[in-house]
C-alpha cells in the first residue's frame, strides 16, 4: 500500500516542508511586488498634503479640548479641596 505525501509530517518532513515553505514565501514576495506596482492606486501628492493637514488640525483641536478639560477638572478639584 502506498503512503500519501504529507507536507507537515512523516519521514519526508524536512525536505517537503522546507520546499513548500520556500515556494510559498517566494510566490508571496513576487505577487506582492506585482500588486504594488500594477494593481494599487496610489494617491496624488496634493491629496496626501490635504490629508496630512487635516490630521494635524484635528490633532491640535483634540489636544486643546483635552487640555481644557484637564485644566477645568484641576481647578474644580483645587476649589473642592480648599473647602475642607
Amino acid at each position: 500500500m502506498r503512503t500519501p505525501h504529507c507536507y507537515f509530517g512523516g519521514d519526508n518532513r524536512g525536505s517537503l516542508l522546507t520546499n513548500f515553505t520556500r515556494m510559498n514565501v517566494k510566490n508571496f514576495v513576487i505577487e506582492s511586488i506585482d500588486e504594488m506596482k500594477n494593481k494599487v492606486t496610489w494617491p496624488k501628492y496634493a491629496s496626501l498634503q490635504n490629508s496630512a493637514v487635516l490630521v494635524l488640525v484635528a490633532s491640535l483641536i483634540f489636544a486643546l479640548v483635552i487640555g481644557l478639560i484637564d485644566l477645568t477638572f484641576e481647578n474644580i478639584m483645587t476649589w473642592f479641596y480648599d473647602l475642607f
